[in-house]
Protein backbone atom coordinates (compact mmCIF):
# COMPACT_ATOMS: atom_id res chain seq x y z
CA UNK A 1 0.00 0.00 0.00
CA UNK A 2 1.27 3.46 -0.80
CA UNK A 3 1.30 6.48 0.69
CA UNK A 4 0.35 9.86 -0.19
CA UNK A 5 2.66 12.93 0.52
CA UNK A 6 1.69 16.04 -0.08
CA UNK A 7 3.34 19.54 0.29
CA UNK A 8 1.30 22.58 0.27
CA UNK A 9 3.60 25.36 -1.44
CA UNK A 10 2.86 29.06 -2.75
CA UNK A 11 4.03 30.54 -6.13
CA UNK A 12 7.69 32.35 -4.74
CA UNK A 13 7.91 31.34 -1.65
CA UNK A 14 11.34 30.62 -0.91
CA UNK A 15 11.00 28.37 1.90
CA UNK A 16 8.61 26.23 -0.22
CA UNK A 17 11.23 25.84 -2.99
CA UNK A 18 13.48 24.76 -0.26
CA UNK A 19 11.15 22.26 1.00
CA UNK A 20 10.55 20.96 -2.67
CA UNK A 21 14.49 20.81 -2.83
CA UNK A 22 14.23 18.97 0.74
CA UNK A 23 11.74 16.57 -0.23
CA UNK A 24 13.10 15.43 -3.95
CA UNK A 25 16.57 14.61 -1.90
CA UNK A 26 15.08 12.22 0.54
CA UNK A 27 12.72 10.87 -2.36
CA UNK A 28 15.60 10.22 -4.58
CA UNK A 29 17.47 7.92 -1.76
CA UNK A 30 14.36 5.88 -2.02
CA UNK A 31 13.60 5.25 -5.54
CA UNK A 32 11.67 1.76 -4.79
CA UNK A 33 8.99 3.16 -1.91
CA UNK A 34 5.37 3.30 -2.29
CA UNK A 35 5.05 7.21 -1.43
CA UNK A 36 3.03 8.82 -4.15
CA UNK A 37 3.72 12.54 -3.55
CA UNK A 38 2.45 15.96 -5.52
CA UNK A 39 3.29 19.38 -5.13
CA UNK A 40 -0.10 21.36 -3.90
CA UNK A 41 -0.59 25.34 -5.25
CA UNK A 42 -2.44 26.78 -2.34
CA UNK A 43 -3.53 29.52 -4.54
CA UNK A 44 -5.26 27.16 -7.15
CA UNK A 45 -6.56 24.66 -4.70
CA UNK A 46 -7.43 27.05 -1.88
CA UNK A 47 -10.84 25.11 -0.84
CA UNK A 48 -8.36 21.99 -0.56
CA UNK A 49 -5.51 23.97 1.27
CA UNK A 50 -8.35 25.01 3.84
CA UNK A 51 -9.96 21.66 4.20
CA UNK A 52 -6.29 20.15 5.26
CA UNK A 53 -5.97 22.97 8.02
CA UNK A 54 -2.97 24.68 6.22
CA UNK A 55 -2.43 28.06 7.46
CA UNK A 56 1.04 29.05 6.29
CA UNK A 57 3.66 27.67 4.29
CA UNK A 58 5.40 25.17 3.30
CA UNK A 59 3.00 22.43 5.05
CA UNK A 60 3.23 18.89 4.68
CA UNK A 61 0.21 16.52 4.87
CA UNK A 62 0.51 12.52 4.85
CA UNK A 63 -2.61 10.99 3.76
CA UNK A 64 -4.66 13.85 3.80
CA UNK A 65 -3.67 14.71 7.25
CA UNK A 66 -1.49 17.57 8.24
CA UNK A 67 1.86 16.40 9.80
CA UNK A 68 3.93 19.49 9.62
CA UNK A 69 3.00 23.24 9.58
CA UNK A 70 6.65 24.35 8.91
CA UNK A 71 9.59 22.49 7.20
CA UNK A 72 10.98 19.95 9.32
CA UNK A 73 14.05 18.48 9.35
CA UNK A 74 15.58 16.27 6.75
CA UNK A 75 15.73 13.89 9.58
CA UNK A 76 12.59 14.64 11.11
CA UNK A 77 10.99 14.29 7.65
CA UNK A 78 13.05 11.12 6.87
CA UNK A 79 11.76 9.59 10.39
CA UNK A 80 8.61 10.32 9.78
CA UNK A 81 7.97 9.18 6.53
CA UNK A 82 9.72 5.55 7.35
CA UNK A 83 7.35 5.47 10.55
CA UNK A 84 4.54 5.46 7.75
CA UNK A 85 5.71 3.33 5.12
CA UNK A 86 5.54 1.08 8.24
CA UNK A 87 2.50 1.64 9.19
CA UNK A 88 1.00 1.61 5.83
CA UNK A 89 2.80 -2.30 5.38
CA UNK A 90 1.13 -3.76 8.24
Amino acid sequence: MSILLELFSAPGCRQCARALESLEAILADWPDTDIVWRQVNILEELDYTVACGVLATPAIAIDGKLVFTALPSAQKLRQTLQQHLRASQD
